[in-house]
């Protein structure tokens, strides 16, 4: 890992990210949950997928799923700007208070269907899914930018594929498989 990533990752307060009774298991290395039926993911698995980002401060990042704001904030640490999409109103608003108090002002944030991602602020240089999808949305990887990056969790509910996928320079997709995963599903408002 990276040593400004692994700095960030030692420095960063997991246990502000999640409400009781789960602050006291915010340091295990697990997903728990946030609410909504939706999770936090487990830190070592935020680390490596933000590393895969291969981030620098020049990217627009989108991220669909912000959740408890958590891999948000590894997002906001290590690129120029953040477009983050979630459908639950509540997370949303959750993760701008923890996020705004942290002191990021590179972050917008939407209430949506991040099937759909963010088309006004498009084209994205990295997205990061954070929810899975069956197949990758068609919308999201037109709105990767050519050189761009995305990291995806593909698959039914259960276990999924974390794909990166990469766009050269002449608009041209391919796919690597990183790992086997489990998230939650990517839900269509």
């Amino acid at each position: 890992m990276d040593e400004k990533l692994r700095q960030f990752f030692s420095s960063l307060d997991r246990s502000f990210f999640v409400d009781e009774p789960y602050k006291v298991l915010s340091s295990l290395d697990r997903p728990l949950p946030i609410g909504h039926g939706q999770t936090i993911s487990q830190p070592s698995l935020v680390a490596y997928m933000t590393e895969q980002l291969e981030l620098n401060e020049t990217h627009t990042v989108l991220e669909i799923g912000t959740g408890s704001g958590y891999q948000t904030a590894f997002l906001a640490e290590f690129s120029g700007k953040v477009y983050t999409v979630e459908r639950i109103e509540e997370l949303r608003r959750k993760a701008r208070e923890r996020l705004d108090f942290l002191g990021y002002r590179n972050i917008s944030y939407r209430v949506g269907d991040g099937t759909l991602g963010w088309a006004e602020h498009a084209p994205f240089d990295r997205i990061m899914v954070t929810a899975a999808p069956k197949e990758i949305p068609s919308l999201l990887l037109e709105q990767l930018a050519p050189g761009g990056i995305m990291i995806i969790p593909v698959g039914p509910q259960g276990w999924q594929e974390l794909l990166k996928v990469t766009k050269d320079k002449n608009g041209m997709a391919s796919e690597r498989k990183l790992l086997d995963v489990a998230f939650v599903a990517l839900v269509r408002k």
